[in-house]
């Protein structure tokens, strides 16, 4: 008898994801666009370019004052960032 071994869409994408490596720069412009959801509005105000660069999130911010501040929050905003992609893609933020 004939037997179909049937696997679900999201399954079969993730798997060829992960195949052609494209799974991790996925993440990665998943946790860059997340940037202004997580922090906010008046955070976005100030943002200016943010990239990934050897699993450490870099990102512009225009106000010194505001600069200095998130700089304290750093391991806060890891944890959020990477909570909200599901996946840890960064181990540091640094703010320039």
């Amino acid at each position: 008898m004939f037997r179909r071994d049937v696997k679900k869409l999201d399954t079969l994408l993730l798997q060829f994801l992960r195949i052609t490596s494209l799974e991790t720069p996925l993440l990665q412009r998943r946790l860059v666009g997340a940037w202004p959801e997580v922090m906010g509005e008046g955070v976005e105000r100030h943002t200016g370019q943010v990239f990934i660069s050897n699993q450490t999130l870099w990102v512009k911010i225009n106000n010194s004052a505001l600069r200095a501040e998130l700089s304290m929050m750093r391991s806060e905003i890891v944890e959020k960032l990477n909570s909200h992609v599901g996946a840890r893609i960064i181990v540091d933020v640094r703010f320039f």
